[in-house]
């Protein structure tokens, strides 16, 4: 398995590269200048396995929600390689991915509901379950207010930085958030982990269908609840 995976969608810019049983990272918490560090990383990446990006088997990158520039950045960097080099990409949610972050940090967990700020008082939501150590939805993807979030099933864990942004959240979704969940993001390499079993059974996507998913419709203003 050779699969190169790379986010941009929230303030966490990362890439990782998985081959073999090795993964090699690299990581930035910034709130601007994603567009500046994403290429480097890759970059500094291929030279330290030392290949060539068309060795690879496939790219993954985080397809939002999140940021509309950062999730649009991901998507354009993710069809601009896989194009120039004939690769198959996988495209993973960011909430997925936290979910996934979430369940590798608590192995005993079963459920977890990511929430992440979204900006605009508003929150992107989703429940997943554990199904054999990966993280699957257990419903749709949301964005709302704060007070639309639905309560939870007993036993969920939360994680996200919706929990930072709005604390009264996790006694509202009835959610245990372990100390420090609460500033959680997604990581490249965690879509990668998401994305190894669909890179091993060929469901990837051609290169143009490598397209953000924003959940919020506008940028203007926020959905009503």
């Amino acid at each position: 398995m050779r699969l190169l995976a790379l986010d941009t969608a929230t303030e966490n810019c990362s890439a990782a590269l998985r081959v073999g049983e090795q993964l090699l990272t690299r990581e930035l918490e910034s709130a601007r200048g994603h567009a500046e560090h994403i290429l480097p990383m890759i970059d500094e990446l291929l030279a330290e396995a030392d290949l060539a990006l068309a060795a690879l088997d496939a790219i993954a990158f985080g397809r939002g929600p999140g940021s509309f520039t950062g999730v649009r950045l991901a998507a354009s960097i993710t069809q601009g390689l896989a194009f120039g080099a004939g690769l198959g990409v996988v495209a993973v949610s960011d909430l997925r991915a936290l979910a996934q972050r979430a369940f590798d940090l608590d192995p005993r967990g079963t459920r977890v509901l990511v929430c992440n700020d979204a900006r605009m008082g508003e929150v992107y939501w989703a429940a997943y379950t554990r199904h054999e150590a990966l993280a699957e939805p257990a419903g749709p993807e949301r964005v709302g207010a704060p007070e639309t979030l639905a309560p939870s099933a007993a036993g969920t864990l939360g994680a996200g930085r919706g929990f930072a942004a709005y604390p009264q959240l996790a006694a509202r979704a009835g959610v245990l958030v372990p100390a420090g969940w609460q500033r959680l993001l997604p990581r490249a390499a965690d879509i990668a982990r998401l994305a190894e079993p669909e890179v091993r059974a060929g469901r990837l996507l051609a290169p143009e269908q490598a397209v953000p998913i924003y959940v919020r419709d506008s940028v203007a203003r926020p959905s009503s609840p």
